[in-house]
């Protein structure tokens, strides 16, 4: 039975645990919270107290990743601000977090790395672009530009194979946007499309990449250190789509601002779909 260790059993990492315990994986998930440690257990998780930091790592990193082959690294970079403010510029604590974390990945029996990476790595763009795995990275935010570090930090290192999986934004039964700008005024960019993934297909999109060197045989598409965009091939306008969302759940309806829009970026997600021969659950959110 193959053994993975999550790193980050999150909003996503928690439901991907218990999906990969129902698809025949061993698991080994971590927390950063004490009171979480008997979740975990309670699912079949072997539980892990682990909080990484810029400086050091505390908790038992090397036995969280004793025997596994597979390391799934979760753990958003929760930073804000341009990448081109100086006041931001200079924090670079989610690139130290990762540069701490190699050594034991290294040491460790870990083959395969998949790094859960956002889409906030291409930037806004101001005119409308399609985006591919191809596109130019421009980040602007820090978080995006610290991001793009960290990817190239897991991909340059020969010692492991490192996936990326770049998310769109994260949508859920208990999480969507439209709860938070119901009633809005002035909202931004209304022209602009959206690039959102459902939960389900997260998790559906990850199990399919593990299950893919089992037939990597069979798909001379695949390749080593490769890197996907994860979005639902829908992409309405945030008006159209907001708006309707709205009255589908009865809420106050988002108003929004034309002056100053942007056309935005279309992400699109047909490599997954053509590579990894993946189907969308939630193809319409």
């Amino acid at each position: 039975m193959t053994q993975i260790s999550i790193l980050g059993c999150g909003w996503l990492g928690l439901p991907l645990a218990k999906a990969l315990l129902e698809n025949d994986f061993s698991v080994k998930g971590s927390t950063t919270s004490v009171e979480k440690i008997s979740v975990l257990e309670n699912l079949g998780i072997q539980p892990y107290l682990i909080a990484l930091s810029e400086n050091e790592t505390v908790g038992n990193l090397n036995d969280f990743l004793e025997n596994s082959t597979i390391l799934i690294i979760d753990i958003p970079p929760k930073l804000r601000g341009s990448a081109t403010d100086p006041s931001t510029a200079l924090r670079k604590t989610f690139v130290e977090k990762i540069k701490n974390l190699i050594p034991s990945i290294e040491n460790s029996s870990i083959e395969n790395v998949l790094f859960i990476s956002s889409t906030s790595v291409y930037g806004d763009t101001s005119t409308a672009l399609s985006v591919t795995e191809e596109t130019e990275l421009n980040p602007d935010t820090e978080s995006g530009k610290q991001l793009v570090q960290s990817e190239q930090l897991l991909q340059s290192n020969s010692n492991f194979k490192t996936t990326i999986l770049r998310f769109g934004g994260l949508i859920g039964e208990d999480r969507h946007p439209i709860k938070f700008l119901a009633g809005r005024k002035n909202i931004e960019n209304p022209n602009a499309p959206i690039n959102l993934i459902h939960q389900e297909d997260c998790i559906g999109i990850v199990i399919k990449i593990l299950r893919t060197p089992e037939v990597s045989g069979q798909n001379d598409k695949l390749e080593e250190n490769d890197t996907f965009n994860a979005v639902a091939p829908f992409h309405p306008s945030r008006k159209e789509y907001y708006t309707q969302k709205a009255i589908d759940l009865n809420l106050d309806l988002p108003e929004f601002n034309a002056e100053n829009s942007i056309s935005g970026k279309t992400i699109l997600s047909t490599k997954i779909e053509n590579v990894l021969e993946y189907t969308f659950a939630k193809p319409h959110l």
